[in-house]
């Protein structure tokens, strides 16, 4: 059976620290599928958030997700400090994809914990039909400090 892998970019266009709460952990003791894309929708919020948006109003329309996939490298546990980075490419007139990088210290190094790629779309929820995005709203999120 064939495996998801996903190819990061080079470069991030933001990062953030989150550290796992006990309630992010499965019955196996460590964080679950369902943390790892919870983890990434709040580096994406506060990503979202340093540029002025939010997923409700990205410069005057909607964001929604269309797909999303993980590549899973290692375990998270309890205490464990997560850097998650964010990077918004592959864009068109109507989407654009999302890159995670989460990494975590371990020991002497830092490991790569999973990579993420959620797809997202312009949405105009009131009229429930996908739109463009503003040319400013492109720049905004793919800029590289």
């Amino acid at each position: 059976m064939a495996r998801v892998t996903i190819e990061l970019p080079s470069a991030f266009h933001f990062s953030t620290t989150i550290n796992i709460r006990i309630t992010d952990l499965n019955y196996g003791g460590h964080a679950g599928n369902d943390t790892i894309l919870s983890l990434v929708h709040e580096a994406r919020m506060q990503f979202l958030k340093s540029a002025g948006y939010t997923e409700m109003n990205c410069g005057g329309i909607g964001l929604i997700m269309t797909d999303a996939a993980i590549e899973f490298k290692k375990e998270l546990f309890y205490g464990d400090a997560v850097k998650i980075s964010v990077a918004a490419i592959n864009v068109s007139k109507i989407s654009f994809d999302y890159f995670y990088k989460i990494e975590k210290q371990e020991k002497e190094k830092i490991i790569i914990v999973a990579k993420v790629k959620t797809g997202m779309v312009g949405y105009n929820y009131t009229a429930k039909k996908i739109v463009a995005f503003p040319q400013d709203v492109i720049a905004r999120l793919t800029k590289i400090d």
